[in-house]
């Protein structure tokens, strides 16, 4: 499974990419907020740290203005992937996109049914979110198996990511359920990495080291 990740601050991108362990980011209006800089900046900056897809959003609510967006945005950089979200007007561009030879990714999908028109119109990406039905008591890794199960019956090439990712243990669920990718959280990624009996388990070596070295 490919890990994305979930943010558009660029020395915590450059951080994990460093570890060989990201394979793409994804962004949207809030994140690049909080980065605090212009989306074409950061956005041509990312894609040069990271050589997979990097998911750019707009806000149109129109086809035409989302077709619009999606063609400056994937002038950007070869990997920009542009993300609309799932409504009538989203799956319109995302036709048209996929036409131009655009890569887009369905944001905001909540439900096995919207998946299934997410494929049928040609995305590249379909992003079911977990966490936000797990808020309001329905189960969110049930739409990502179900999603599978139904892309593996009809050889549908839409890959399925796992968005809205609270915990490690939603990526490792995501994973079993089949998911192509998870996009993570900054600070959920750092927690997939520690453990506490990994490093209750280094200061033990470092202190039997430095005791070892007493020995006469």
């Amino acid at each position: 499974m490919k890990i994305f990740l979930d943010t558009a601050e660029v020395d915590k991108i450059k951080r994990f990419a460093a570890l060989g362990v990201v394979d793409g980011v994804t962004t949207n209006p809030t994140i690049i907020l909080k980065s605090g800089r212009k989306q074409k900046e950061v956005i041509r900056e990312i894609c040069k740290i990271v050589d997979g897809p990097v998911s750019v959003e707009g806000v149109e609510g129109k086809a035409e203005g989302m077709v619009k967006d999606g063609e400056e945005y994937a002038s950007w950089a070869k990997n920009v992937v542009v993300k609309v979200p799932m409504t009538e007007e989203g799956l319109k561009a995302v036709r048209i996109l996929a036409k131009k030879g655009i890569k887009t990714n369905v944001t905001l999908v909540f439900s096995p049914a919207q998946a299934l028109l997410v494929a049928k119109a040609g995305a590249y990406i379909v992003s079911p979110f977990l966490g936000r039905l797990d808020d309001v008591g329905e189960e969110g890794m049930e739409l990502v198996r179900q999603t599978v199960a139904i892309y593996k019956s009809y050889g549908y090439k839409t890959s399925v990511l796992a968005a809205s990712i609270r915990s490690p243990l939603h990526v490792v669920q995501a994973a079993l359920a089949g998911a192509d990718i998870s996009t993570v959280p900054a600070d959920v990624l750092e927690k997939m990495y520690r453990h506490p009996f990994t490093d209750a388990g280094i200061r033990k070596f470092k202190d039997d080291w430095e005791s070892a070295k007493k020995i006469k």
